[in-house]
């Protein structure tokens, strides 16, 4: 077992900002209104987050180009386990977040699931970690008040339940504020499809080389993520703090790629309500990596040059290094 301690398509530059938007179905269905949402820490409060004034989410008026990608920000504590709508995501980001715990960003672009959640809080490195889609729309809970107004200026589409109530739903079995669920068919009329994921990564045959690896475990200062390859899946089965990670029915996540990035982890301008800092994940630059695929380990490099460029994964050789048809997590974690 190994311990990591510490686009499907080529990497692009967006040509000019498009106009986000929800689908017209939306805009005369969803309700005004809000619901509470949650923070890192149990309760019921949201990092103070207050009221918020949501910019109309329209397409251009000729109706031009692709549907966004959808991105939600979903809660990992124990109480929100097990998730719904992981299964179905294209990328599942990991970040950091306050207390050295996990929070994930997952990305849709070839399905959309029926529900996703527990949905929670965006973060600020969210904005830049995002730049690399065209016009994303970012479902989240809320945010901190001193937050909101970076994300209203940021080239995505907001989505929270300030906003655009009438996509959203509780849970009454769960507790508060990890019973917070997304319908994405309220926001999307349908997937926007394969191109619309433009992350950099590149689908493909699998590098030379490489270590065989039964199971590999990437730490963080307080989660861990274990993936464990499964020759009758063709997959990395995840686990996280030591446990299966399963959807609501039960069903095993699986990854057919998983990327550990290295990345530089920083203290940011932001608090959590209990005056914890907020962790600021830095992913424009390049470092190590390590690409798990085939039952197999890849040292790799990544390299993204600017918020709107994906990001290349490149072998010690200059070769591009691909990841497996599938679903792919990617682990954004501290190089210290």
């Amino acid at each position: 077992m190994a311990t990591v301690g510490t686009e499907r398509g080529a990497p692009r530059r967006r040509g000019g900002r498009r106009a986000g938007a929800l689908s017209a179905a939306l805009l005369a269905t969803l309700l005004a209104g809000g619901l509470a949402a949650g923070c890192t820490s149990g309760g019921s409060g949201d990092d103070g987050r207050g009221p918020r004034e949501s910019p109309a989410a329209t397409r251009d008026a000729d109706g031009q180009g692709p549907p966004p990608v959808l991105a939600v920000k979903i809660d990992n504590a124990p109480e929100a386990r097990p998730q719904s709508g992981l299964d179905a995501a294209d990328v599942v980001y990991v970040e950091q977040v306050e207390g050295g715990l996990s929070r994930l960003m997952a990305v849709y672009a070839t399905r959309l699931p029926e529900s996703v959640g527990p949905v929670r809080s965006a973060r600020e490195s969210d904005l830049e970690l995002l730049r690399q889609f065209d016009e994303p729309l970012l479902a989240f809970s809320g945010a901190q008040s001193k937050l909101l107004p970076l994300i209203d200026e940021a080239p995505l589409t907001p989505v929270d339940p300030e906003s655009e109530a009438g996509a959203f739903t509780r849970d009454p079995a769960r507790a508060a504020p990890h019973n917070l669920y997304l319908r994405p068919d309220r926001v999307l009329d349908g997937p926007p499809g394969e191109g619309a994921a433009t992350t950099g990564l590149r689908e493909g045959p699998a590098p030379s080389g490489g270590t065989p690896e039964d199971e590999v475990t990437v730490r963080f200062p307080a989660a861990r993520f274990t993936f464990t390859w499964s020759d009758a899946d063709g997959r990395w089965q995840v686990s996280m703090d030591g446990s299966p990670a399963t959807t609501r029915d039960g069903d095993r996540l699986t990854a057919a790629t998983v990327v550990v990035q290295d990345v530089t982890v920083r203290r940011s301008g932001f608090r959590d309500f209990l005056g914890n800092n907020t962790p600021y994940t830095e992913t424009v630059g390049s470092g190590k990596a390590t690409v798990l695929r085939d039952g197999r380990a890849y040292p790799a490099s990544w390299s993204r040059p600017a918020p709107e460029d994906g990001t290349s994964l490149v072998s010690p050789e200059g070769d591009p290094v691909n990841v497996a048809p599938g679903p792919v997590w990617l682990l954004l974690h501290s190089a210290r």
